[in-house]
């Protein structure tokens, strides 16, 4: 088996990408990535090699990511807005022998200390980008075709950085047959099946497992068209939507909110759309009732994390009220436990424990953290908190850790933490998530300068947005005098955000 092959039964004919005006049919991507294929193997990547993906969502990241996995390589995909320092740790981290570059990344190239990455032997530039010592990716394109390699369930296929259910972001591991068997979940779910003839409104970044196997490898499986959106703006996405006859859209809350509230939107925009889903954070209620009411469409929402690859349950078709994040998924195990571990009652709060084929294979080089996320009998501990009520359904209640979720993506407050105190004016920081109307979340930095130094706020947003992807950057900063701790010395960051 091979995640790569489900392009391989649809029509040639059929179209599987529209990307920058222009459609690609799945013939067409047949052939592409098997002459990709052949060029990243003749760059002497074996089986296993790592290559990291840092381009927009358009058609290079779709033929790229394919070809990788096809090749029986590892794919990583980056965060093209990542700055160098970023970019070089999750290089360095997952050991990545080549690099598939963007403009975004190829700017911010230079900044890359090499000597810190020995094994990258390979830059590969996006047509157009000028990158010194880098391949062409055109002339990986003319390489002969080779076939796809057939790997077992369990070979590992995607490293995707997450914040993990606890610490700081790390890479989880996810294979073939985890990839391949949410699909087939999701596909099992009677109210969120994709046909052949859907359009799926492709604007979720594919560094985010959201976008890549739910948005992407869904529509793939489905022999569906997606259409690749490299940059989100509410009103020109409508009309999109509009003209390509849009019919499964999923996205973030943020995405949903900046509908909810654009002045002058048609509220015929959504009637070609039947499956209207939101992930990847909490979606408040009066959002989605709002875009039921303005567009004449039921916004359902729907649960999962990067490890779970990510969907573990969605309201989509199940009658689910407004808030509920619907029921399991076919073939998912779901509990919600106490602190002993044992089974709540109905209506009790627990943290969502999940079992499945689905379940990734643990964290890249850290055992330690994979034995915490899971037990010994596969279950993996989320650490979010739900109740289920009298019918089934499932409704997010807390996290039990402490996790920022902006636009969709997970924030950990010591990797933010981290990079403040670095900042020579900085004696102390402590870091939470605070609401957002249109985010969901924001970050949030409580700043003790060191004696006899000043700096101002925007000193510390600028010194984080060189070392930090944007949504992981302070929107305000707070200087205090001390920061409120428990009796271990502990931050506590209750009281902070009290």
């Amino acid at each position: 088996m091979n995640l790569a092959t489900i392009i391989d039964p649809h029509p040639a004919d059929a179209v599987a990408l529209i990307s920058r005006n222009r459609e690609t049919t799945y013939g067409e991507l047949r052939d592409q990535t098997a002459r990709l294929r052949g060029g990243l193997v003749g760059l002497g990547l074996e089986p296993g090699d790592r290559v990291a993906i840092a381009c927009g969502t358009n058609w290079y990241f779709v033929a790229t990511y394919l070809a990788a996995l096809g090749a029986g390589l590892v794919a990583v995909p980056i965060n093209p807005g990542a700055p160098a320092r970023e970019l070089e740790q999750e290089l360095a981290e997952t050991g990545a022998r080549a690099l598939v570059a963007g403009p975004a990344v190829a700017a911010g190239v230079g900044g890359l200390d090499q000597a810190r990455l020995p094994g990258l032997a390979h830059l590969v530039a996006l047509s157009g980008v000028e990158l010194e010592g880098a391949i062409g990716f055109d002339d990986l394109l003319e390489a002969e075709p080779v076939p796809v390699l057939d790997v077992d369930d369990d070979a590992l296929a995607v490293l995707m950085f997450t914040s993990g259910t606890a610490g700081s972001p790390r890479a989880a591991m996810l294979t073939h047959g985890n990839l391949l068997a949410n699909l087939h979940q999701l596909q099992g779910h009677a109210g969120r099946r994709m046909e052949p003839t859907d359009v799926t409104f492709g604007v979720l970044p594919m560094f985010h497992i959201f976008g890549l196997n739910v948005a992407l490898g869904l529509s793939l499986l489905a022999g569906a068209a997606v259409l690749l959106v490299e940059r989100f703006d509410p009103a020109s996405a409508l009309e999109s939507i509009v003209n390509h006859g849009v019919t499964v859209v999923s996205g973030a809350p943020a995405m949903w909110t900046a509908w909810a509230s654009l002045p002058g939107a048609d509220p015929r925009a959504l009637r070609s759309v039947r499956i209207a889903a939101s992930g990847a954070a909490k979606l408040p209620v009066e959002v989605a009732q709002h875009i039921e009411d303005r567009f004449d469409v039921r916004l359902s929402e729907g649960y999962g994390l990067t490890e779970a690859c990510p969907v573990i349950s969605t309201a989509t078709g199940t009658g689910a009220p407004l808030g509920s994040v619907g029921t399991p998924l076919p073939g998912m195990q779901v509990r919600l436990v106490d602190s002993d571990g044992e089974d709540v009652l109905v209506g009790d709060a627990g943290e969502v424990w999940v079992r499945g084929p689905n379940i990734f294979a643990g964290y890249w080089n850290d055992p330690v953290a994979t034995a915490d996320a899971l037990t010994d009998d596969g279950w993996l501990r989320t650490g979010d908190i739900a109740v289920v009520d009298d019918d089934g359904y499932l409704f997010l209640v807390d996290r039990a850790k402490d996790l920022i979720i902006v636009s969709g993506f997970n924030v950990y407050p010591a990797e933010v933490e981290d990079v403040v105190i670095e900042h020579p004016a900085v004696e102390a920081v402590a870091v939470v998530g605070v609401p957002h109307p249109y985010t969901g979340e924001a970050v949030k930095a409580y700043v003790v300068l060191a004696a006899g130094r000043s700096a101002e706020e925007d000193d510390i947003v600028a010194w984080c947005s060189e070392r930090l992807a944007r949504y992981k950057c302070p929107d305000k900063v707070m200087f205090v005098d001390e920061l409120p701790k428990g009796l271990t010395g502990k931050v506590l960051r209750r009281a902070l955000e009290a």
